[in-house]
């Protein structure tokens, strides 16, 4: 058996889906090969997503390729997933979760904290932009998009004094050495999904029992409640939206972020894990209904 696994070009795409082709063949004797796809996101890094299209941008080419057969899977970052999924497809695992985490990179390793009054720090995310602000009101906010490696070229070529990237990316890079700080969650939330890879399939796929094997149920709950959050909020990456879900026991606590007119609106809710969609949906309720 042979399974065809779509991924974006990016290093850490392929990166990521290492990952899976390794579990698939060291767990199950499945061999694997890439397939490289260059979505309308990764080309158009000129523009702001939001301007042409949003997150969906980087699977649109990948979903094709699954329709024509091209692959039998695709592995994506469940921070890019729309929260609706087209109905030819489904998420048949996401696997155990990286460091959900935003990781702060600096110029001259200068923590954030210590950041000189007005310095410019780079970052693609409305969420990371609106958090800053509310840590930093004297920095300048300053949009760059790219892989990795592109936005640490470009911190250099623009003279900015860092920037805001997620931890799990990083990691997965070995690129920790470049880390100056972490934010905590309750200081700046994560991405809904971040650090967690989804496996998408088309869901007639005669092979959907065997990926999900790979799934991690708790990672898989905490990441559906925090897409509950984002379904009830119609959040997109045009939105200033953010949750983390952490599960303790048989509860679950849900933190999320959104901005509602010019405010940036945070609460939490805990209950019972059983609940998780109905708590996603619950907190985004008492966010935009006060």
């Amino acid at each position: 058996m042979k399974f065809k696994i779509a991924t974006r070009k990016s290093k850490l795409a392929q990166l990521q889906t290492e990952i899976v082709m390794d579990i698939l063949e060291k767990n199950f004797g499945v061999e694997c090969q890439k397939v490289l796809i260059e979505t309308t996101g990764d080309k158009r890094l000129d523009v702001s997503l939001d301007k042409i299209g949003g997150k969906g941008l980087f699977l649109k080419e990948i979903e094709l390729a699954l329709l024509k057969d091209e692959a039998d899977a695709a592995v994506h970052s469940m921070k890019d997933v729309p929260f609706d999924v087209p109905d030819e497809f489904e998420i048949a695992a996401v696997l155990e979760r990286e460091d959900v985490r935003d990781a702060f990179v600096s110029v001259d390793n200068v923590h954030f904290e210590e950041l000189p009054r007005g310095s410019r720090i780079g970052t693609s995310s409305n969420r990371r932009a609106a958090q800053i602000k509310t840590l930093r009101p004297d920095l300048e906010v300053v949009s760059i998009r790219g892989n990795i490696q592109t936005r640490i070229k470009k911190m250099r070529e623009r003279n900015l004094q860092g920037i805001v990237l997620a931890a799990a990316g990083i990691k997965r890079l070995k690129l920790e050495n470049l880390i100056t700080d972490y934010f905590p969650v309750g200081k700046l939330v994560p991405a809904i999904g971040q650090g967690a890879l989804g496996i998408e399939i088309r869901k007639e796929s005669g092979h959907r029992d065997l990926f999900m094997k790979l799934n991690d149920e708790n990672t898989r709950i905490c990441v559906e409640a925090e897409r509950s959050f984002m379904r009830r909020l119609n959040g997109d990456c045009r939105s200033t939206i953010g949750a983390y879900a952490e599960i303790d026991g048989d509860l679950i606590n849900i933190m999320g972020i959104f901005m509602v007119g010019d405010k940036l609106i945070k609460k939490d809710i805990t209950g019972d894990r059983k609940n998780y969609i109905l708590l996603g949906k619950k907190l985004a309720e008492d966010i935009i209904n006060p």
